[in-house]
């Protein structure tokens, strides 16, 4: 974590860390970030940014889909090799601790 008020730059440096294919949830991004149970702000962080942010390799602690965007999202997810079952609206969750990455600064 960095100085007070950098919750923005903490989170991006985060997702710019993600590679095509890896998927995250909000609360790992925000654990990652320096932000532990801050889940909510990143998808509000998300939700605000203006797309340039990997955000279809975010999903929920279950794996849904962003609402209203599960066919953009399913297919993005699709295009880098995620499994994803467009019915349930939810990336197939990773075997346990695949999804959890330990990043260093």
């Amino acid at each position: 974590m960095t100085a007070a008020g950098s919750f923005d730059d903490d989170v991006a440096r985060v997702l710019a860390r993600l590679r095509p294919g890896e998927v995250v949830t909000y609360g790992e991004v925000a654990a990652e970030a320096g932000h532990p149970g801050a889940a909510r702000a990143v998808g509000r962080f998300l939700s605000r940014s203006d797309g340039s942010q990997p955000w279809w390799r975010v999903v929920t602690s279950t794996g849904r889909l962003v609402p209203g965007l599960e066919a953009e999202h399913a297919r993005r997810l699709r295009a880098e090799g995620v499994d994803v079952d467009e019915v349930a609206g939810r990336a197939t969750p990773p075997k346990p601790g695949a999804a959890t990455r330990r990043m260093t600064s």
